[in-house]
């Protein structure tokens, strides 16, 4: 190991970092985090020496909570891992002014990186094909749900909204496709079955 690989892979950085959680409820938000950093302080390599904890805010439907954390990590390598396995919303690094990274350290973070890539467009693309057939399936559902309520009776939207528990203005869109597709019609405002 050359010179320039021992200061990398041994320097002390010393860094600030912010851990952040969303979600809900806000008591459940605060142990996760709680929970999250006491993980992080067992960690061998590195040294918590302060942390801040925010006070849990509400943000629309979800409670928001952060946690500034002022530490010592053991390495470049160290430093790297923290981020992938963490995921902290920001990192500062504080000391060293400067660090040296060799070529096979380099080469080692972009293909960790390449792989963490990989791996997040892999289940992106896998929930996006999930969620497009659920949204299939659903459209199906509220298609089938409108032809057997109009099976028994001419119903208003209204009607249509209150069997299908599906709000008035999100019906229209099915109801209107389900008419250019002969598969219904319209007399006034009361829908039926197409004979």
């Amino acid at each position: 190991m050359t010179e320039a690989e021992k200061q990398g892979e041994h320097a002390h950085i010393r860094c600030k970092t912010i851990i952040e959680i969303l979600g809900k409820p806000k008591e459940y938000v605060e142990r996760s985090i709680k929970e999250y950093i006491e993980h992080i302080k067992k960690d061998s390599e590195l040294v918590v020496l302060d942390e801040y904890h925010s006070e849990s805010k509400e943000q629309g439907k979800l409670w928001a909570k952060f946690v500034e954390l002022d530490l010592v990590i053991k390495g470049t390598r160290k430093l790297i891992g923290f981020c992938f396995e963490y995921m902290p919303s920001s990192m500062e690094i504080v000391k060293p002014e400067h660090l040296t990274m060799t070529n096979p350290e380099l080469s080692r973070f972009l293909n960790d990186l390449q792989a963490r890539l990989h791996n997040v467009d892999m289940v992106v693309k896998q929930l996006k094909a999930e969620n497009d057939f659920i949204k299939q399936n659903m459209n199906a559902i509220i298609n089938n749900a409108i032809i057997i309520a109009l099976r028994i009776s001419k119903l208003d939207l209204e009607q249509l909204s209150k069997i299908t528990g599906v709000h008035k203005k999100e019906l229209e869109i099915f109801v209107e496709k389900l008419l250019k597709e002969n598969k219904i019609e319209k007399e006034g405002e009361t829908y039926f079955l197409a004979g």
